[in-house]
């Protein structure tokens, strides 16, 4: 218990930015991270995700939205300055794994349906 414990009290400090527009993953993802200590901000459109310039210390971003591409926000985001170094983890049900980590620079994919365990084990690793 004392290892789950020291855990969550270390990713009290990190923080992730969710962009997902299927609402029941997104609060899902919200409502399971916050458990799990993090700072969660999550944004279902592309546009509301750029206004809030967050600096999180990891992105976990959808593929299909309905303003436009997570490929595209990926490779825009590994190509600004503040934002490069900032892990990313890409989801979708629709993608091969192998071509979107080609085509976005990604450190992650996740395919939906996905596992919490083994993306908060994924998230954990990223964020150390």
């Amino acid at each position: 218990m004392l290892c789950c414990f020291r855990a969550h009290v270390q990713m009290m400090n990190k923080e992730i930015t969710i962009l997902e527009d299927d609402s029941d993953i997104r609060e899902i993802c919200t409502y399971f991270f916050t458990n799990e200590g993090f700072k969660v901000n999550s944004y279902a459109t592309i546009e509301d995700f750029y206004a809030a310039h967050t600096k999180p210390n990891l992105f976990l971003l959808d593929v299909r939205l309905p303003d436009g591409n997570g490929l595209d926000v990926c490779r825009t985001l590994k190509n600004d300055q503040q934002n490069k170094g900032i892990p990313i983890i890409m989801m979708s049900a629709h993608m091969d794994i192998d071509v979107m980590m080609e085509r976005a620079g990604a450190e992650h994919f996740i395919s939906k349906p996905f596992d919490l365990d083994q993306l908060l084990a994924k998230v954990v690793a990223l964020t150390k």
